[in-house]
C-alpha cells in the first residue's frame, strides 16, 4: 500500500498490509496432510508467507539416548531458492547451513520439544522439516506453528496404527512475531514492517499460555518494560487465534 505526503508521525498507526489494525494477524490458513508421504504434514500460510512442515518418524534415537526408553524431536529449516524473490543459494551448494538457518532450526526444535512427553514417545526420533516456499516475514513463527500441527498428526497416526497407546504431548505450542514500528506496538510483522522496526520480537507460547521462548531485539532504541508488556499482550491474543487454527486443522485431518 502506498501513500503520498509525509509518513505517520510518532505514535500514529502505520498503514498495514490487508488493512489490519495493530492487534490483527494477517490472513492465515493451515492445510493438514499436505504431503501424503510424510507421517504428518501441514502447509501453513500467514499472509504471503508459506511454509511446508513435515514430521517423519524413525524407530531409533541418537546414540546418547540409546537404552533410555526416551524419544527425541529435532527440526530442520530451509528456504527454497526463490522464496524471497532474489534467488537464495541452497545450503547444500555452500556445503553447510548459514548461521541464521542453524539458529532458527534450533528454535523450532526447542519449542516443539517443550511440549513432548519423551517417555511416552519411546525410543523414536521425530524429524520436523520446515521448508519455506515464500517468505514475507515471520517464517520461524510459521514453522513452529505449522510444525506443531505436523507433529500432532504424526503422533495421531502412530496411535491409529497401534504404535503408541497415548498421545505423547503435554500441551501444544504456537508462535507469532510482534514489534514496534514508528513507536506503535504491532502484531504479526510482515517483511516491510520487520525491516523498519525499532524493536522486533518472536514469542513462543504453549496452549495454556505459558511462555516457551521470547526473542526480542531493539534495533535503534532500548525496549522499555511497558513496551515489552504491550508486545507480550499482543502476542498472547494472536496465539489464541493460531491455536484455534491449529485445533481446526488437526480435527479436520484423519490419520493415515
Amino acid at each position: 500500500m502506498s501513500t503520498s505526503g509525509p509518513g505517520p508521525g510518532p505514535g500514529a498507526v502505520p498503514a498495514r498490509s490487508y488493512g489490519r489494525g495493530p492487534d490483527q494477524l494477517r490472513p492465515m490458513a493451515i492445510e493438514a496432510g499436505f504431503v501424503r508421504t510424510a507421517t504428518g504434514s501441514a502447509l501453513i500460510s500467514i499472509g504471503e508467507t508459506r511454509v511446508i512442515c513435515t514430521a517423519s518418524v524413525q524407530d531409533s534415537v541418537p546414540r546418547w539416548l540409546s537404552g533410555s526408553g526416551r524419544g527425541w524431536v529435532t527440526a530442520e529449516y530451509g528456504m527454497l531458492p526463490a522464496s524471497t524473490g532474489e534467488r537464495k543459494q541452497r545450503d547444500v551448494s555452500r556445503g553447510r547451513p548459514d548461521g541464521r538457518t542453524v539458529e532458527i532450526q534450533r528454535l523450532i526444535g526447542r519449542s516443539l520439544r517443550g511440549v513432548v512427553d519423551f517417555a511416552s514417545l519411546g525410543e523414536r526420533t521425530v524429524y520436523v522439516d520446515c521448508d519455506v516456499l515464500q517468505a514475507d516475514g515471520g517464517t520461524r513463527c510459521a514453522s513452529i506453528t505449522g510444525g506443531m500441527v505436523a507433529l500432532q498428526l504424526a503422533f495421531a497416526r502412530l496411535m491409529a496404527e497401534g504404535a503408541l497407546s497415548a498421545l505423547p504431548l503435554t500441551s501444544t505450542v504456537a508462535a507469532v512475531s510482534c514489534g514496534i514500528v514508528g513507536g506503535v506496538p504491532l502484531l504479526d510483522l510482515d517483511y516491510k514492517e520487520d525491516s523498519t522496526a525499532e524493536v522486533d520480537a518472536n514469542v513462543v507460547m504453549t496452549g495454556d499460555g505459558g511462555l516457551v521462548e521470547v526473542q526480542a531485539t531493539a534495533e535503534r532504541t532500548p525496549l522499555s518494560r511497558a513496551h515489552l508488556d504491550d508486545l507480550l499482550a499482543l502476542a498472547a491474543g494472536g496465539i489464541l487465534e493460531l491455536r484455534a487454527l491449529q485445533d481446526a486443522a488437526v480435527a479436520g485431518a484423519a490419520p493415515g
